[in-house]
């Protein structure tokens, strides 16, 4: 992985507000009420958006609405606050207009360039079409003194073109045309994506785009960025939401964008361990947590069953069945078992493996033990995990995104302190050091 350019090594949450309602006594409202966020309910990332989320006839006041909200309290926001500001890779006469938001938001006599980390650049086109926007926030760095480089750039990739850019950037960053290592995030835009690929659905609802996000989140690790995934826009949907968060972080795409504070809470700990640690069982047809007995793991579902006769068991799944002896049940069973560790259960391996590991032992075996009981039958589970130095970074990622949370968000120290205890957080924020 290409090393990170920018304080913030992970990013959970994408969290826009429309610049300006049309018809309201404070057309800021949306974005004032943002910028009052804290704890879990604040972004890692805040994106007052003067393109999509605000009608054209208001983007100009809406960039007046970003200067007057950020210069009076963005030095209070915990997050970073990047606005999105307009741009079409096939419209000069939109990027000209760009140009003069950009202008202004950076004014240092506007009093908002201070607490603005960066912006946000959506329909990006090819790889000519993001040296044109890092050229535009070149010339604003010029304009008034600042160090070129300084203001982050992120994109939303929403067509082929943008794309395919992604796998252009480790040869173009770097050189001294441009100054494209101040690139940040990389978002996935799927429903222009979805118009800029001409797909259909028959409900005509959105693809789910699998390869886009596994695309995205291979560009940003390339190239030393950070990878967002799109709206979810059913804000009803919460385990959907999840869902399709666990997906992508399962693909290295920690962050998803998040379009109420109520999905900014959900968004903010996915990433993050649990609290307790728990078994689940594939059943056939999805993983059911088991009901935690102490020592004993119970299924109470009714897809899985077991019977015991004269040292024979029957286990049906779904409807499969199986005759097994003792053996070859308790392999069948740990097939279908897997453990979920807890924050205290990962830093417990982890101070484990560094204790062996500064005694000159190069792997150990971490075991993992439990009874399962299905249907009254109960059958002890036991698996031995080598842990060597490539298991253990492996490991670090979740106590890495923590102790990059700590670090940046002291506004959710309560909260974390609250979710794992006092101990275990201190005890995350010393391994690996």
């Amino acid at each position: 992985m290409t090393e990170r350019r920018h304080d913030r090594k992970f990013v959970r949450t994408f969290f826009t507000s429309p610049t300006a309602l049309e018809g309201e006594d404070d057309s800021a409202k949306m974005i004032r009420s943002a910028s009052g966020l804290r704890g879990m309910q604040a972004p890692d990332v805040w994106v007052p958006d003067n393109e999509d989320a605000t009608a054209p006839s208001m983007r100009d006041e809406g960039v007046e609405n970003i200067i007057e909200v950020v210069s009076e309290n963005g030095a209070d926001f915990p997050g970073e606050i990047h606005p999105r500001v307009v741009w079409h890779r096939d419209s000069p006469e939109t990027r000209y207009q760009c140009l003069q938001h950009l202008l202004e938001l950076a004014d240092p006599a506007n009093g908002a360039i201070e607490h603005l980390d960066g912006f946000v650049i959506p329909e990006v086109g090819d790889i000519d079409d993001w040296k044109k926007a890092d050229e535009f926030l070149t010339i604003v760095e010029n304009e008034y003194g600042f160090e070129e480089g300084s203001i982050a750039m992120s994109v939303i990739i929403e067509a082929g073109e943008s794309e395919l850019a992604m796998g252009k950037l480790r040869d173009e960053m770097g050189k001294a045309t441009n100054n494209l290592e101040r690139l940040f995030l990389f978002v996935d835009g799927e429903v222009d994506y979805t118009k800029d690929m001409r797909a259909i659905t028959p409900a005509g609802d959105l693809p789910p785009w699998p390869e886009l996000r596994h695309n995205t989140s291979r560009g940003a690790s390339a190239n030393g960025c950070i990878a967002v995934d799109g709206p979810y826009d059913d804000i009803r949907d919460v385990e959907g939401y999840r869902e399709r968060m666990t997906e992508n972080q399962a693909k290295g795409m920690l962050g998803i964008w998040s379009l109420t504070p109520g999905q900014v809470v959900e968004a903010n700990t996915s990433p993050l361990p649990p609290e307790e640690g728990s078994w689940l069982l594939d059943d056939g047809g999805d993983q059911v947590e088991l009901t935690d007995e102490g020592d004993t793991q119970v299924y109470e579902g009714d897809r899985v069953s077991l019977e015991e006769s004269g040292g024979e068991y029957v286990l049906r799944v779904g409807g499969d069945e199986q005759h097994l002896d003792e053996d070859d049940l308790r392999e069948e069973l740990l097939g279908m078992a897997q453990y979920v560790p807890s924050m205290d259960d990962i830093v417990d391996s982890m101070e484990e493996f560094e204790e062996a590991r500064d005694a000159g032992t190069g792997a150990i075996a971490m075991e993992r033990a439990t009874t399962l009981r299905i249907d009254g039958v109960e059958v002890d589970l036991s698996t031995d995990r080598m842990w060597d130095e490539a298991t253990y970074q492996a490991a670090m990622t979740p106590v890495t995104l923590f102790q990059d949370v700590y670090e940046h968000r002291p506004d959710q120290h309560d909260d974390l302190a609250e979710m794992y205890g006092e101990d275990v957080v201190d005890r995350a924020m010393d391994v690996g050091a």
